[in-house]
């Protein structure tokens, strides 16, 4: 109730976006976790085309998001939203009307493309609706979007009994709907085109050394979310023998997001004390969720009762993403010109899926070290030190004020003159302060996911 409550004390724009990301997710999970298995035992597709399928889809996600952001900056976020729904329609439903190689990169790409434009465009739209409630708005995003991660694989489950085909088709017959629906009621907005050419705009926001700083801080946070795919699944079923663990410890996740997400997001909201100190508590949290799993790494046996380790793990990454996520993107658009809110958002995600990426394969080869002859911990260790590490870069860019003023002084009334001004730091005492810190050009308004 508590959660209802919250999104009706949002605009109507941001409700129907907050459902879009449940629809979203739906018709992602509920297709793309059996991909790799209609390619591989219904096509008869090798290893090597299977991976050159799923990866064409997040090289073209990844690599377009500033794409994406800039769309959304210039051509206003609904249009790009309503562009990205659609093209991932056509994506998905060429995954179950063609078997041919073509047809399948064909949907791949699109299925990338259409990440690419509505994931930034959806953040930006958020951003400028929410005004100074940025952090709640996207904690709601994030429960929406945990509902429909769990929602979409269970749906997925029971269509598969009337094979693939059935699958995709429900899947791009949600995102069908998702797209008429965004189109019909989602509210355009007058969008402020910025100032240059797309070029000049992409070297504006690259070239915020506080804004590159911060995301180059924060490559820890989906560096570890992205082992809730691969290095605690498979820790899961090393201990219990159990195919079935996976999902238990996605349940915990989705039900703790469920239950705690809103409220931990405005107790913090409420306690002040600057983003900063926020995110890197996150970031240290998560990085200990690495430690009780190396309980049961390298040890014999298998036993329900050895999932509690991992578990608690799981829960512990959970708690820290929840802390972290809200403020993160609730700082994004912080950084600068409000105009350009889009790009920063793409520029930012291309540096996450980069760094996932990153993190997927030093964290794979680790593992393959200790199953051969490295020490089991050893996985385990870097992602404690990759999230150790992103929490003290966050803290420093704390202390040394580089980090963007808290969003109700950076959103609070003023003469138009002075909402042209980007929102300033917090007031560094040093005598050099002013000359370390980059001159950051105009803000006004922009858009999202």
């Amino acid at each position: 109730m508590r959660t209802i409550t919250a999104v009706r004390g949002f605009p109507p724009a941001i409700r129907l976006l907050l459902v879009n990301q449940l629809g979203v997710n739906t018709g992602f999970y509920l297709l793309i976790p059996y991909l790799a298995t209609h390619l591989t035992d219904d096509l008869g597709l090798s290893a090597a085309l299977v991976g050159l399928v799923l990866g064409l889809r997040n090289l073209s996600q990844q690599g377009l998001f500033l794409i994406g952001g800039s769309a959304a900056d210039r051509l206003g976020a609904r249009g790009v939203i309503i562009a990205g729904c659609g093209l991932r329609t056509v994506g998905f439903a060429l995954f179950a009307l063609g078997d041919a190689l073509p047809v399948l990169f064909a949907a791949s790409v699109l299925s990338g493309l259409a990440g690419a434009l509505f994931n930034p465009a959806v953040r930006t739209y958020v951003a400028q609706e929410a005004g100074d409630r940025k952090a709640e708005a996207f904690a709601l995003f994030n429960v929406f979007a945990t509902a429909g991660a769990l929602l979409g694989p269970l749906l997925g489950s029971l269509l598969l009994f009337g094979g693939f085909r059935a699958a995709a088709l429900t899947a791009a017959g949600v995102f069908a709907v998702l797209t008429l629906a965004q189109a019909a009621v989602l509210p355009a907005r007058e969008v402020p085109r910025p100032a240059g050419s797309v070029l000049a705009n992409w070297r504006e926001v690259a070239g915020n050394r506080r804004f590159v700083a911060f995301a180059l801080a924060m490559v820890g946070m989906y560096g570890m979310e992205s082992q809730l795919y691969l290095l605690l699944p498979h820790a899961a079923r090393h201990a219990t023998g159990l195919p079935g663990a996976v999902g238990l410890l996605f349940a915990a996740g989705t039900l703790s997001g469920l239950l705690f997400q809103l409220r931990l997001t405005r107790r913090l909201s409420a306690r002040g004390s600057g983003r900063g100190r926020w995110i890197a508590t996150g970031m240290a949290v998560s990085a200990l969720g690495f430690v009780p799993p190396v309980l049961v790494a390298g040890t014999s046996g298998e036993h329900p009762a050895r999932l509690l380790p991992v578990l608690a793990g799981a829960l512990l990454l959970h708690l820290g993403l929840m802390t972290a996520q809200p403020f993160v993107m609730e700082l994004i658009p912080a950084f600068g010109r409000a105009e350009l809110t889009g790009t920063s958002y793409g520029l930012f995600y291309a540096v996450s899926g980069v760094a996932a990426a990153g993190a997927g394969a030093g964290v794979g080869r680790a593992m393959d070290t200790a199953a051969d002859t490295g020490p089991a911990w050893l996985p385990y260790a870097c992602c404690t030190a990759l999230g150790l590490a992103s929490a003290a870069a966050v803290t420093l860019l704390h202390r040394r004020r580089s980090l963007p003023a808290a969003p109700a002084a950076a959103e609070a009334p003023a003469a138009p003159a002075a909402r042209d001004r980007d929102p300033q730091p917090e007031p560094d005492p040093r005598p050099d302060a002013a000359s370390a810190a980059p001159h950051l050009p105009p803000r006004t308004p922009s858009e999202t996911r």
